[in-house]
């Protein structure tokens, strides 16, 4: 067990836990130009034409180079004769996706070039995990278009091993969750894959609409890759039961969602049903429909964007929110195994009706021990821009907007796409990346967070390993229990830090940290002090 990071308790205004309402919200602090992140995402056109330009970008938080504070790496576009004008084909070979190292003073520096992992395919999304168990995170790329998967070298570099690895998954890919579906100790796959695009073939459509919509297109399957643990991996989607030709994945969560022991995987599908994969050692069966995770907004397939993983209201069972075109859907699960619609409810119709959701997030910003949601809103269509938004958890199942008293970035409008979230600067709150379609990357600093206390728990395999995928940690303070799955790829098109973050409120300890293992072994911690970066190794004392 090692502490890599402390801070001082703050108690001085509140001896008991703070109430909703008693302080504002943290200031989301747009820092980007000082932060020295000069990325700005370009699709590969002068105009907005097709489906293709439309979807992206994502982007991700990763330590690749394991010191401790994580990086950011975001994805581009590129010119592409089936998808581009050829005016713009002056772009050609020009775009790239782009690398940026955590300085750990607040800064970053671009080190794509240096580190090789600058693609110039058509970036949509990317996730990291140490598949050969060496200790550091390879980066896979998922495009429109073959992937590319990066072996990290563990020098600052990484090596192209698409082929010989067998990733080069040839589809249009989105999303691919990590996750060690058959139990024999490391990281396999699931790449999730949207539709066929027709190189614009397909013109019957409103024309104020701007360009043909999901239902215009056939869909294409999802992918599981197990790892041989040799360098290599195997398709296995058909033998393991995942074979759905028809899907339209927007991207996809990979989580114990049922509390079983084994990882599952939940799709969000874009114009149709959705799918809950329920791993039954270690093949699925969709139960999406009989446990309620099938449709949302009252029944009808949404246009579903990126699923995220979170107890919202502390009752000990994992719900899952879905931003979409509409009111987004929050999908509560008050009985183990069945999940309930409870988006109205929960207010956050209201507060996210007038927008078009995209990246969102389940994340406790304030540390009051409950979480938060904001979403990344833009126009599916057009470069018409919207606010994002930030709904504070009031600890009675509802949500409130506070993002105009979260600072001016709020103020601001973006065609938002994908959303990341760490703590990039270790100080106790968890910070937000927003990607944005033509536009620049957005860095937003939680200024304020920290107010309250907070404890951040790190479960390793072994000395020296990459965070354990998979496992599962809860925290309780007094009466509240606060559980957190361990995984990065979360929300559209992105992955965050997989370190396990908790809000304590005022509390100056946890009295209980417990980790569940990826094998089911647990591991129980007492009166763990607040206001730390916890790690903790498999077995360690």
């Amino acid at each position: 067990m090692r502490v890599i990071a402390s801070g001082a308790v703050l108690l001085l205004w509140a001896m008991v836990g703070p109430l909703v309402g008693q302080q504002p919200p943290p200031t989301m602090t747009d820092v980007t130009t000082e932060a020295g992140i000069a990325f700005r995402h370009n699709f590969g056109d002068d105009d907005l034409s097709n489906i293709v330009e439309g979807t992206g970008p994502g982007g991700m938080f990763f330590d690749y180079n394991n010191d401790d504070h994580p990086d950011i790496y975001l994805l581009n576009g590129s010119w592409l004769g089936d998808v581009s004008d050829n005016r713009s084909r002056a772009l050609r070979g020009k775009l790239s996706n782009a690398l940026y190292r955590n300085n750990k003073d607040g800064t970053f520096t671009e080190v794509t070039a240096e580190a090789g992992v600058g693609d110039q395919g058509y970036g949509m999304g990317a996730s990291a995990a140490d598949f050969d168990d060496d200790g550091d995170l390879d980066l896979l790329v998922l495009n429109y278009g073959p992937n590319v998967f990066y072996r990290n070298n563990g020098d600052g570099t990484f090596t192209d091993i698409t082929v010989e690895a067998g990733l080069g998954d040839p589809l249009w890919s989105v999303s691919a969750p990590w996750l060690d579906y058959d139990g024999d100790g490391d990281l396999d796959v699931y790449v999730a894959n949207y539709l066929e695009y027709d190189a614009g073939s397909f013109r019957d459509f409103y024309a104020a609409q701007g360009y043909p919509g999901p239902l215009a297109y056939k869909g294409q399957p999802d992918h599981l890759y197990r790892n041989n643990g040799d360098g290599t991996f195997t398709d296995v989607t058909e033998q393991a039961g995942l074979l759905a030709p028809g899907g339209r994945a927007m991207s996809a969560v990979a989580a114990d969602l049922d509390r079983d022991g084994d990882t599952d995987i939940y799709v969000a599908n874009d114009a149709m049903s959705s799918a809950f994969w329920v791993n039954q050692a270690g093949r699925f069966e969709d139960q999406a429909l009989e446990r309620g995770l099938a449709f949302g907004e009252g029944g009808q397939g949404a246009s579903s964007m990126g699923p995220v993983v979170g107890d919202f209201d502390r009752n000990g069972l994992f719900d899952i929110y879905v931003p979409d075109m509409g009111y987004g859907c929050l999908l509560s699960q008050r009985e183990e195994g069945m999940f309930f619609d409870v988006t109205a409810e929960a207010n956050l119709a209201m507060i996210c009706g007038q927008y078009t959701g995209w990246g969102g997030g389940l994340v406790d910003f304030d540390n009051d021990g409950y979480l938060d949601a904001f979403v990344a809103n833009g126009n599916a269509h057009h470069l018409y821009t919207e606010e994002d938004v930030l709904a504070r958890n009031d600890r009675n199942g509802r949500f409130e907007d506070v993002a105009k008293q979260a600072g001016g970035y709020f103020q601001e409008k973006y065609v938002g796409r994908g959303a990341a979230f760490a703590d990039y600067d270790n100080d106790g709150d968890v910070d937000i990346l927003v990607m944005n379609l033509g536009d620049a990357a957005r860095l937003l600093r939680n200024d304020g967070g920290n107010r309250n206390n907070w404890l951040t728990v790190v479960p390793r395999r072994a000395a020296g390993k990459q965070v354990a995928i998979g496992a599962e940690v809860t925290v309780r303070v007094g009466s509240l229990q606060m559980i957190h799955p361990v995984h990065a790829v979360s929300g559209y098109l992105s992955s965050g830090d997989p370190r396990a973050h908790f809000g304590l409120g005022a509390a100056e300890k946890a009295d209980l940290v417990e980790i569940r293992w990826p094998d089911g072994e647990l591991q129980r911690l007492e009166d763990v002090e607040a206001n730390q970066i916890l790690e903790v190794t498999r077995g360690a004392r």
